[in-house]
């Protein structure tokens, strides 16, 4: 026997439900409805999963694609499908089956597991592949069910921790979707990482409000298991439900976009928690109103950054106990920062346009960069997207930030979004604060229109709160009284913004919409 082998075994997240099946075996794992399994009935429904996989004829390297909602379809399929060998590729319910017929033909996956709900869009995608795309129903007659009943339990082990766990493919806004390639040793670091900085033990309840197709929900699907916590399944966002749970399912802590969360602190059923529930969030800066209105619901929020290219959050928003003495809007001021590296990470870089280190001043602005193990192997099938992303081995990310004197990075824009009025940056970001700090305003996106004499002004997207009234002039003032004039919006369009499937507000949406304004 070689010595070293002693000292060195291969990183995966599925090791997290071997051992969370033998110390908290008879501990409730998954509640999905009225449905519930230990985690020991979870490591055999796993274990048969990838049974039922190697008896198809799914070989190593191979991908099995779900299109599923927060189930237990979708949480069993991120153990069953690599404990099979296999390459998990989880796909965003809310995309149009041309978009997913492209996405299974691009990774060609071989086997389309999915739930009942999604029939005629599984059905469309099978028609679309020109090639044979077997079909596994969960729901309805389930054949799933059936699919793990009759397979033989089966793992296999990992011979090479940075080989592909799954295959998370971008919304494709811009062009085609890509094809971000996770590996088991960023999907393990990361579950842990995630685990420990929000808390996570023994005795936690996690609602997925997350979709867990989104960065394999943010590598939660893991980090809870890990934890020997309980994954508590929403099949969609439900304001009322939510809120139902985290009175009386004891939740204690939950994911979600800030426009998810602005949804919930002004829902009707809002009332402050007897207990504290830590939530972390992504996507967008949370504005100062929406962290004191989670204050009064006795949320604690933790901002969080990061892409599907970084496993999902690679920064947060690291907080000091000593900042509890500084007053509300300072700590505010500073919750909305990006933050600092998380706990595997490598330390974040601010750069220039020639690759060079900004100053730590938190006025010099540059593209964050960044590297480590919970960054992405490359795009699947694209070599030349993967080294335009990181041309001298740093990832950039597209976010514009400012570095301040404390290593802690904040976002003042994605590249794109920066406006450039008269030959004046304005940040997007900034002007919806600003607007976001009226008493009457729920959430509001700034974007970019054409202007013969400016170039681009900026123009709102405002959403109010309910029963709330404000006209375009009155909040136009507030914003010229709060901000320098020149960037204050020329146009406000009042109503629901629209969003993607996490809760991101679509700005590609809003710029056909501001291109089209006149007058």
């Amino acid at each position: 026997m070689d010595p070293s082998r002693i000292s060195f075994e291969a990183l995966t997240p599925t090791a997290f439900l071997h051992r969370s099946a033998g110390v908290f075996a008879d501990k409730v794992a998954v509640i999905d409805g009225d449905a519930r399994w230990t985690y020991a009935q979870l490591l055999d429904r796993c274990t048969r999963l990838a049974g039922a996989l190697h008896a198809s004829g799914v070989a190593p390297g191979e991908r099995v694609a779900v299109l599923a909602p927060n189930s237990h379809v979708l949480l069993e399929s991120h153990y069953g499908v690599p404990l099979a060998g296999a390459v998990l590729v989880a796909l965003n319910m809310r995309l149009t089956a041309v978009d997913l017929g492209y996405i299974i033909g691009h990774s060609d996956a071989k086997i389309l597991i999915y739930d009942a709900e999604f029939e005629d869009t599984a059905r469309a995608i099978a028609a679309a592949v020109k090639r044979k795309l077997t079909l596994i129903r969960a729901g309805g007659d389930d054949q799933y069910e059936k699919f793990l009943a009759d397979a033989t339990p089966y793992t296999t082990g990992v011979a090479d921790e940075r080989g592909l766990i799954s295959i998370n493919y971008t919304s494709g806004t811009t062009g085609k979707p890509k094809g971000v390639m996770y590996h088991h040793r960023g999907a393990y670091l990361q579950a842990l990482a995630m685990a420990m900085h929000t808390h996570m033990h023994e005795s936690s309840v996690y609602l997925w409000t997350l979709p867990m197709f989104h960065c394999n929900g943010w590598c939660f699907t893991w980090a809870v298991t890990a934890a020997g916590g309980t994954h508590l399944c929403l099949r969609k966002l439900d304001p009322a439900l939510t809120w139902q749970h985290l009175r009386d399912s004891g939740v204690t802590q939950l994911c979600a976009a800030p426009t998810i969360l602005i949804m919930l602190a002004w829902h009707e059923g809002a009332q402050a928690l007897p207990r504290t529930v830590n939530v972390a969030t992504g996507g967008a800066p949370p504005t100062p109103a929406l962290l004191a209105r989670m204050a009064e619901l006795n949320v604690n929020m933790t901002h969080l950054y990061g892409l599907t290219e970084t496993f999902g959050p690679a920064v947060l928003c690291e907080w000091r106990h000593d900042w509890n003495r500084w007053p509300a809007e300072q700590q505010a001021q500073i919750k909305a920062r990006q933050g600092v590296g998380n706990v595997i990470s490598q330390p974040l870089r601010v750069v220039n346009s020639e690759g060079h280190d900004v100053p730590r001043d938190g006025e010099a602005l540059g593209e964050i960069a960044l590297r480590g193990n919970n960054v992405m192997l490359g795009y699947y099938r694209d070599d030349e997207a993967t080294r335009k992303a990181a041309p001298d081995g740093w990832f950039r990310t597209g976010d514009l930030a400012v570095m301040h004197a404390d290593g802690y990075i904040e976002i003042r824009d994605r590249a794109k979004d920066i406006i450039i009025s008269g030959g004046e940056n304005i940040a997007s970001v900034e002007v919806e604060r600003t607007l976001s700090a009226h008493p009457a305003v729920l959430e509001a996106a700034v974007v970019a229109a054409p202007d013969e004499k400016w170039g681009e002004i900026p123009v709102a997207f405002v959403t109010l709160k309910p029963g709330q009234t404000l006209d375009e002039a009155a909040l136009i003032a507030y914003a010229r009284d709060n901000m320098a004039h020149f960037k204050a919006p020329k146009k406000i369009v009042f109503g629901d913004l629209p969003k993607n499937a996490t809760g991101k507000i679509q700005k590609f949406v809003l710029r056909d919409t501001a291109r089209g304004l006149r007058g």
